[in-house]
C-alpha cells in the first residue's frame, strides 16, 4: 500500500474530486473532525455509559468524554507517525494531516455502540439469538442473519457515518475516504467473521468496497482486506485509554484502592522512575492528582511504545500481513503490566455489581424494544403497529420492502438511543410510567 493513494481528500458521496482547501482556513479532513463534534450521534455520547452507570455526585466516563480522550491520545500517535513518514523521505503534503485523520477517526470510532455500556452488542445480538429474533433466521440470507446475530458497534460506526438515512444527504455525514477506512478495525463482512467482529453490514458493503478500492487497500484472495495502516493507530489509541482510564475512574468509585491502582501503574516503569514519581509526590500530597499523574505517565509511555512498535513493523503493515494489534507486541515489562491491569478490569472492574445491574437492565431494555418495534414492522396496518411506528424518527422510515432492511431501521434507531431515552420509552410502552401522570 502506498501513501499516496492511502490519504485522499475525496469524500463519499461527492460527485467530483475535491483537493486540499485553499484560502480557508481549514483542510478537507479537519473539517471530517468539525463535522463529528457538531453532529448528534456525537453529542448523544455524552449520555450512553461507557462502563460504569453515571452517579450523581462523582465524575466518570461517558462514551463522549471516552472519544475525546481516545481523539487525544490518537493526534499524538498520528503527530509522530508523520514526523517518522516524513524523516524517511515521503514527500506527500496530505502526510501533515495524519494526526487529524487519526484524531477524527478516534472521536467517530463509538458512534455506533448502543446504550448500557459494553454488553449493548451483545444484548442486541440476544434478541436474535436467544430472543422473539429467532423466528426471522429462515427469512433472512447468511449474511443479512449474521448482520445481526454478530451485531458489531464497529461496523454500525461505519453504518451511522456512510448510510444515506430517510431525508439525509448522500454519503451520510460525505467524510473523506480516509477518514472512513480509518475506523474499519475488521475489514470484512459478517459471513466471514467466526466472531462478534467484522467492519460493515450488507446494506454498506458496497460503500466500503468502492472506499477501498480508491485507497489502494490490499484485498486478500478471501475477498477481505487488509486494514488500512491507520486502524492500527486508532486501535492503540483506544486500547490505551480503555484500559488505564477505566482503572481510574474503579479508584475514584471506591471499587479498587489508592494502594492497588498506584502498584498497578507503577509496574509500567523501572525503580529508576519510580524514584522520580516518589520525589513528585512529596509535593503532590494529594491522592486524586497522583493516581492522574501516574496514569498520564502510563499513557506518555504507551503512545511511544506503540509507534516504536509501528515503525519495527512497517513493512508487514503496509504489505497488509501484520497481524494483531500494536498493544500486543508491548516489551515484556509493559506487557506483562498491561496483562494484570486487564485481569483486574475483567475480574473485578467490569464484574462490579453496578456495572452488572446496568447491563442486565439493557438486555431487558434493549430486547423489549427491538421486539416491539420489529414486530410492528412485519403488521404495520394494525392499530397497534401504526401507533408503535408513530414513534420511530422519520430517519428511520425506509420505503424498502425487504425484511433485512425494515429491521435494520428498527436496530438502527435503538442502537443510537442513550440511556436515559431508552429507558424512558421502554417504560411508557411497557405502561410503567405515563406522560403528566406521577
Amino acid at each position: 500500500m502506498d501513501w499516496n493513494t492511502l490519504l485522499s481528500p475525496k469524500r463519499l458521496g461527492s460527485k467530483g474530486t475535491l483537493g486540499p482547501v485553499t484560502n480557508e482556513d481549514r483542510t478537507q479532513f479537519q473539517r471530517d473532525y468539525d463535522r463529528i463534534i457538531f453532529s448528534s450521534p456525537f453529542r448523544r455520547m455524552q449520555n450512553k455509559t461507557q462502563v460504569f452507570p453515571l452517579p450523581e455526585h462523582i465524575f466518570v466516563h461517558n462514551r463522549l468524554t471516552h472519544s475525546l480522550e481516545v481523539a487525544s491520545v490518537g493526534r499524538s500517535l498520528g503527530n509522530l507517525l508523520a514526523e517518522y513518514l516524513l524523516s524517511s523521505h515521503q514527500n506527500n503534503p496530505l502526510i501533515l494531516e495524519i494526526g487529524t485523520i487519526v484524531s477524527t477517526a478516534c472521536l467517530a470510532h463509538d458512534l455506533g455502540n448502543p446504550p448500557f455500556g459494553h454488553s449493548g452488542e451483545a444484548a442486541i445480538s440476544n434478541y436474535f439469538t436467544k430472543g422473539a429474533g429467532q423466528k426471522f433466521k429462515n427469512k433472512l440470507s447468511e449474511g443479512e442473519w449474521k448482520d445481526f446475530t454478530f451485531f458489531d458497534g464497529n461496523a454500525n460506526a461505519f453504518r451511522t457515518l456512510t448510510h444515506q438515512f430517510n431525508g439525509k444527504r448522500e454519503g451520510g455525514f460525505a467524510l473523506t475516504y480516509s477518514t472512513l477506512a480509518s475506523i474499519v478495525k475488521y475489514p470484512f463482512e459478517s459471513v466471514k467473521a467466526t466472531k462478534p467482529k467484522f467492519g460493515f453490514f450488507q446494506s454498506d458493503k458496497e460503500n466500503y468496497y468502492h472506499i477501498a478500492r480508491e485507497l489502494g487497500i490490499t484485498q486478500r484472495e478471501d475477498g477481505s482486506f487488509a486494514r488500512h495502516p491507520l486502524v492500527y493507530l486508532v486501535e492503540a489509541a483506544d486500547d490505551i485509554c480503555y484500559q488505564i482510564m477505566d482503572l481510574e475512574d474503579a479508584f475514584k468509585l471506591g471499587i479498587l484502592t489508592y494502594d492497588r491502582i498506584r502498584k498497578l501503574f507503577q509496574n509500567f516503569f523501572d525503580s529508576k522512575r519510580i524514584a522520580q514519581f516518589e520525589a513528585t509526590f512529596k509535593q503532590v500530597s494529594d491522592v486524586n492528582e497522583q493516581i492522574s499523574y501516574l496514569r498520564a505517565n502510563v499513557i506518555g509511555a504507551l503512545i511511544y511504545q506503540s509507534i516504536d512498535i509501528f515503525k519495527a513493523n512497517y513493512s508487514s503493515i503496509m504489505a497488509g500481513t501484520f497481524s494483531g494489534s500494536l498493544i500486543d507486541q508491548l516489551p515484556e515489562q509493559q506487557a506483562k503490566a498491561m496483562k494484570e491491569v486487564q485481569q483486574i478490569s475483567f475480574s473485578e472492574v467490569y464484574a462490579h455489581r453496578s456495572v452488572v445491574e446496568i447491563e442486565i437492565a439493557g438486555y431487558k431494555i434493549i430486547g423489549t424494544l427491538l421486539e416491539e418495534f420489529i414486530d410492528a414492522t412485519t403488521a404495520p396496518h394494525e392499530m397497534y403497529s401504526k401507533k408503535i411506528l408513530s414513534l420511530l424518527p422519520d430517519q428511520y422510515k425506509t420505503g424498502e420492502n425487504s425484511r433485512y432492511n425494515k429491521i435494520q431501521s428498527v436496530v438502527d434507531f435503538v442502537s443510537g438511543m442513550t440511556d436515559v431515552f431508552a429507558l424512558d420509552l421502554y417504560r411508557k410502552i411497557k405502561g410503567i410510567s405515563l406522560p403528566g401522570v406521577v
